[in-house]
Order: C-alpha cells, then structure tokens, then sequence
C-alpha cells in the first residue's frame, strides 16, 4: 500500500517570540495575546529583522490601547476626552498629510465653537437629539463641503468613544451629510483677465505688483496656491520649458507627487521678465514674493465689474485655456496633478470639451 507523506506546514514558528511566518508567501505574522484577546496580524514583510521591529510597535500600540479602554470604562469620558485620542491618533498618523491634519484641526474648531458645551459633556449624554439639532444649526451657517467633514468628524469621535467603552452607539450616524453642489465658475475672458492683472497691478499697495504676478503665475500654471509658493527659480528649466512642482515642507503636492507643467508662452515671458528684473536671486529662492493674494482680487473685481473669482478659480481658468486650446483631458490631467488618469478633469471640464469640439466640427469642410 503506498503511503503519502503529509504535507508541509502552513505556519512556522520562528525563533523571536509571539512571530509566526507564512510559508506560501513568507510573510510573517504578530500572533500575541494582550489582554486576554488573541491578535493575529500581517507584519507585511517577509524579512525578520524588520518584522521584529514591527511586532515590537504592534504590541505596545494595542497595550496602549488596551490601558486607554480601561481608563475609559472605569469612570466618565467627557468629549473633549475622545477628542483628545482622536486629535493624537491623527496627528500621529504619516499616511495623513499635512493639509489634511489642518482642516481637521479647523473642522474640531469649527465643531467646538458651534457647540460650545460639547466638550466638557459626557459621552453617554450625547443623544440623537442633541447631535441633529447641533446639525441644524451648524448647516445655516457654513458651506455644505465644511458640513460634511464636521459631521465626519464628530462622528469619529464618537465612534472613538464606543470602541473605548465610554458609551453604546454611535448618536451622530442619524445626521444626513447634504450633496455638495458644484460651483457656476464665472471665468474672465481674455480681455477681462488683462484688465484684472492690470489693476491689480496698478493699485498702488507695497504689494501690488506682486499680487499680480501671483494671478498670472497661478492662471499660466494650473498650480494650487500652496505649490505656487514652493515653486522656486531652481524649478524653472528654461531649456526645457517646463516647472518642477513639488509643494513645501508643510503641505507638500495634493497627492504628493512631484509634477512637471510645461511652461506656456505666457508663463515664459513672465518668468523671464521676473528674472530680468531680479537677476541675482539665488536658486532656491521663491520665485513669487506673495503667497495669497485675495483682498487685492476681491477689489479689481469689484473696480473692473468682475465676477469675483478665487486662487482656485485660477487653476480653472488655467483648464479652462488648455482645452479650448485643444489640450486632451488625460494631458491636461496630469498637468494638474490629479492621479484618477482623467476623471475628475472630464467631471467638471467634460462640457467645455464638448462644447470645443462642436466648435472645432464646424470648421470641417470638403
């Protein structure tokens, strides 16, 4: 009778305590029990030392942990309590950006100073009630996109403090987000930008011409505010007409890649006037002297009997040139730094393609 010989292990132990490894794929694996409760979890690596290190981290976080739902089911958890875990986990969290850490810093604000008592109220008092009823009130006072992300936010706090222990149930899940309606852009026409710049320009603050320099370099590059600032005369290769963009220290890109965007006529001829005109500027210097510049816009467009229009519309109007240009949307896609391969750009820009390629149909002739 022929025998067979039983099939090699799944699962080995290694020689470093509470780590497994498994052997299809070699990746090891935390297998520890903290508090009674029996963890198994990917280290994702399949080199030890690195593993060792992370099983190292795993178990002090979910010892942490462990301690923070004991404190929490021994006694009262105010909010501002929660708040406290929940500010921590985020501003400890590498995955999060910078900017993104900033507007939940502005959300927690703009959550507290709406409901003032909030903070120091136990957790297991907050109801329904009391959740939609701060909603109502929040949602007269602030757009839908800052409505929305508040109520994410207090809705993770209070998911925080039912996974803590402090109460049962989550009250803010009750509250409805509203749909976040796309913005009427109201872009200036060639003409109209000329004149905008021109007054800008012209109006006589210590700033003004740097002001308007910035609405040149933001409508020419398609750039966020926040990269327009980093953007630096080593970034700007003459030869190969195009700008390196890769965000600050702080914020850094959107998606935080760096992008090259090609240099139009336009953008050529005011950087090198820009140069011209500071010809001794070291490499890393900042090649705009204002970071923001809205007070000024708000005015030339009330003096110009403009649209009002902000820093992000510039970045629209920027699309906007490209495609009636002849610019495809993928091209102008990856100009913009979006990373869905043209989404975003055919959502909000698909009309205007539309509408030039109607345009461009009409001068077909045979």
């Amino acid at each position: 009778m022929k025998t067979t010989s039983p099939a090699p292990p799944v699962w080995v132990k290694t020689p470093v305590a509470n780590l497994i490894r498994y052997v299809p794929s070699g990746t090891y694996f935390a297998r520890v029990r903290v508090g009674g409760k029996l963890i198994r979890q990917s280290l994702k690596t399949d080199r030890i030392s690195v593993a060792r290190l992370r099983l190292t981290d795993l178990v002090k976080e979910e010892r942490e942990n462990l301690e923070a739902r004991a404190e929490a089911t021994k006694g009262r958890m105010t909010f501002g309590e929660a708040l406290a875990i929940y500010r921590d986990q985020v501003e400890g969290n590498p995955a999060i950006k910078p900017t993104s850490k900033l507007y939940r810093r502005k959300c927690i604000a703009a959550l507290l100073k709406s409901w003032p008592e909030l903070e120091e109220t136990d957790v297991k008092r907050i109801s329904e009630r009391d959740c939609l009823a701060w909603a109502s009130r929040f949602a007269k006072s602030y757009s839908p996109s800052v409505y929305n992300n508040t109520v994410g936010t207090l809705r993770q706090v209070l998911a925080l403090a039912s996974d803590e222990g402090a109460r049962y149930g989550n009250p803010a899940m009750k509250i409805k987000k509203v749909k976040v309606r796309s913005k009427t852009l109201h872009l200036p026409t060639h003409e109209q930008f000329a004149i905008f710049t021109n007054t800008i320009a012209s109006a006589g603050a210590w700033c003004s011409e740097g002001c308007a320099d910035l609405v040149r370099f933001l409508a020419f590059g398609g750039f966020r505010k926040g990269e327009a600032a980093s953007v630096t005369w080593a970034d700007c290769d003459f030869e190969r007409e195009e700008i390196l963009v890769r965000g600050d220290a702080e914020t850094g890109t959107k998606n935080w890649t760096v992008r090259r965007v090609p240099m139009i006529p336009d953008m050529r001829q005011l950087l090198e006037r820009l140069r011209g005109e500071r010809p001794d500027e070291q490499p890393a210097t900042p090649v705009m002297k204002v970071r923001e510049c809205q007070k000024a816009m708000d005015r030339a467009a009330k003096t110009t009997g403009m649209h009002r229009i902000t820093h992000h519309d510039l970045r629209h109007l920027f699309a906007t040139r490209c495609i009636e240009s002849g610019v495809d949307i993928p091209t102008l896609s990856r100009w913009l730094g979006h990373k869905d391969g043209g989404a975003l750009a055919m959502k909000v820009y698909g009309h205007l393609r539309n509408q030039h390629s109607q345009e461009m149909a009409q001068k077909v002739k045979f």
